[in-house]
């Protein structure tokens, strides 16, 4: 893995932000060295990176190496004893950790077509991942057997992402549905999931 030097981190922080903010293509070399402090056009950013290529990679490999902890919804959760206080806990820690990153998302939004072999590797250590650890959760801790466990950490990871999705990159303010109420309405569907009702119907082929 490479070393991080001061530099380095200045280009990473330019070049994720001005890839969220023009796309890949719309963002110059020499502009990524401006925003970063150095002389456009004079060739420092290869002393760091080859290509413009290997420079996102790093973006977004840096991105994700600081999502472990989204990723790892056990350890988050685990030893409070109370599923509303897990699950409160867990929707406010997932959506503040996706505002934190929200270049991340942006790009990897942006970029699927023009490079999904980057793209689909992002999405999967962040998506696949946290729902692999939620769905072991559910599992585990909260006793959901595997099929629906999976089904309903579909359910309620896809509200989580879809929500910052549509405030915070397709900039869809009409909603009008503050965090607070979002998260208490998230808690209250996914209780109701998961806690047994003698009255709901039965799930499954009939």
């Amino acid at each position: 893995m490479t070393s991080s030097t001061p530099t380095r981190d200045r280009i990473l922080d330019a070049a994720m932000r001005l890839f969220g903010e023009q796309g890949y293509r719309g963002t110059s070399v020499a502009q990524i060295e401006r925003a970063a402090g150095l002389t456009p056009g004079a060739g420092g950013l290869y002393h760091h990176f080859r290509t413009k290529e290997e420079l996102l990679r790093a973006g977004i490999e840096r991105n994700l190496s600081r999502l472990d902890a989204l990723r790892d919804i056990r350890r988050v959760l685990g030893g409070l004893g109370d599923l509303r206080a897990e699950l409160t806990l867990s929707a406010r820690y997932v959506l503040a950790e996706l505002d934190g990153e929200e270049e991340l998302l942006r790009i990897m939004l942006t970029e699927a077509r023009s490079r999904p072999e980057i793209v689909e590797d992002a999405v999967r250590q962040l998506v696949n991942t946290t729902f692999t650890e939620f769905t072991a959760w559910l599992r585990d801790s909260a006793g959901v057997p595997g099929e629906r466990a999976a089904a309903v950490a579909s359910v309620g990871l896809g509200a989580l992402f879809s929500s910052r999705v549509m405030s915070g990159l397709l900039k869809v303010s009409s909603v009008g549905v503050d965090d607070e109420t979002f998260v208490a309405t998230w808690v209250e569907m996914m209780h109701g999931m998961l806690t047994p009702d003698e009255n709901r119907p039965p799930t499954g082929r009939g």
